[in-house]
């Protein structure tokens, strides 16, 4: 499997001093090592009890032209460019310690957080990463023009469209996000403003610390700054940085194609809202706590597309996790409509254990069948061994189920799953499976 199936944090502390942007103030900002499935955490070292922000949309107070972070009274400003940073760097666990409101602006890009990543550098953890796959388009249109839809993707991409006042600095740029090309591509791109929103700027007390060091500023249809352009195309390589900063703060990587026409901050953290709104509708059930968190939800439509298996013989409902491409649960509803109830135990109804099996070796199967070499195959079942029935399953009951592959050898597969209610195994066992084209 991949390093990059894994989870990473940084292999060490590291640190960059600078100037805030927007405030001015002298500050320290340090990368810390987390443990896994911790996320990106601020925390303002400055203040009492030294208080953390999450990373998290929920957190965005204001979004003019940065992104700000509240917790009650604390504050965090202007985080989009670290978090862009450690999220195209492939860092998912970091504590970012301030003593001040607002991360050092440096060069006005990303690229002196990249250089202090790679200072620490990466470690990676002994726990999968949950990327969420976009299965199906989502779109906005914002009343000052600005368009965002992502499509799925097995990769995360982002096309962008920089379109300045009455069309001026229009670029495209279309990318494949990698660490790779993240610090080759992106990282370098400066932050910039059109000359007549200097002053309304300055006006609302925002960008004191602003300069030609660290700013392009567009003025007519020439470019001002300490230094040339680093790209033909900066600005719009700068609003992919931005995009991938506040998409971050969705809470979860995602594999999908971000096209972006006009995109602000603003627009980038409404559609962070709406990536974790749809994510949290297609995994709307409680699930036990020892359910890994996957990358994948699969409604019984796109179960049916994978398993040949129908009423009354379908026996999962959803899929609402994988990890990784060995691991997945499964979710059936035990109902007192199931038809088997009528003949099995009529007077105390319980879910047959043949039936509990078929459910492991559905779910089992779709493991399989998923993976690129198998798909239109049909797994039939070989063998059950070390089959254990703990506990009755009942109507009302709900049944997760887990599988993993153990592995896959030519046509044959092996699988360890187990039936898990109110946190509780139910039944377990060793599954055998045959794969054969029909």
């Amino acid at each position: 499997m991949p390093d990059s199936d894994f989870q990473h944090t940084l292999a060490q502390a590291s640190s960059l001093a600078g100037t805030s942007l927007h405030t001015g103030a002298k500050v320290t900002l340090t990368l810390r090592p987390a443990p896994v499935n911790h996320g990106l955490k601020f925390r303002r070292i400055d203040l009492p009890d030294e208080p953390f922000i999450d990373a998290d949309v929920a957190k965005v107070k204001m979004v003019e032209r940065a992104t700000t972070l509240a917790e009650g009274s604390v504050k965090v400003h202007t985080v989009e460019h670290v978090i862009s940073a450690l999220t195209g760097m492939g860092v998912d666990n970091a504590i970012i310690e301030m003593d001040a409101n607002e991360p050092p602006i440096g060069d006005g890009s990303a690229a002196p957080f990249v250089e202090c990543i790679k200072k620490a550098g990466l470690e990676k953890q002994d726990a999968l990463r949950a990327i969420y796959e976009i299965r199906e388009p989502i779109h906005r249109e914002f009343p000052n023009g600005t368009i965002l839809t992502i499509v799925p993707d097995k990769k995360f991409r982002v096309s962008c469209t920089q379109v300045g006042p009455n069309g001026r600095m229009t670029q495209y740029l279309s990318v494949e996000v990698t660490p790779e090309t993240y610090e080759k591509e992106i990282a370098a791109a400066r932050t910039f403003v059109f000359y007549e929103d200097v002053k309304p700027l300055m006006d609302k007390g925002l960008i004191q610390g602003g300069s030609l060091e660290n700013a392009v500023v567009i003025r007519d249809d020439t470019t001002l700054s300490k230094e040339p352009l680093r790209f033909d195309d900066e600005f719009v390589r700068h609003k992919i940085l931005d995009i991938i900063g506040d998409l971050a703060l969705c809470g979860k990587r995602f594999m999908g194609h971000v096209i972006a026409v006009m995109p602000g901050h603003s627009s980038n953290t409404e559609m962070a809202k709406q990536l974790g709104l749809h994510f949290s509708r297609q995994a709307a059930m409680v699930k036990p706590v020892s359910i890994p968190t996957g990358k994948a939800v699969l409604d019984v439509n796109e179960v049916m597309q994978i398993l040949p298996h129908r009423y009354p013989f379908l026996m999962v409902d959803r899929v609402v996790d994988f990890e990784g491409e060995n691991k997945c649960t499964g979710v059936k509803s035990v109902t007192i409509n199931e038809p088997y109830f009528q003949g099995h135990f009529p007077g105390h109804p319980v879910m047959p254990g043949v039936l509990q099996v078929e459910a492991m070796a559905q779910v089992a199967s779709i493991l399989m069948l998923r993976l690129d070499e198998n798909q239109g195959k049909i797994g039939y079942f070989m063998s059950a061994d070390r089959v254990k029935f703990r506990k009755p399953v009942f109507p009302g009951d709900t049944l997760f189920i887990e599988a993993e592959i153990l592995k896959i050898r030519r046509t044959i597969g092996s699988a360890v799953a187990r039936c898990v209610v109110n946190g509780k195994t139910v039944s377990e066992g060793e599954l055998k499976f045959s794969l054969f084209s029909p």
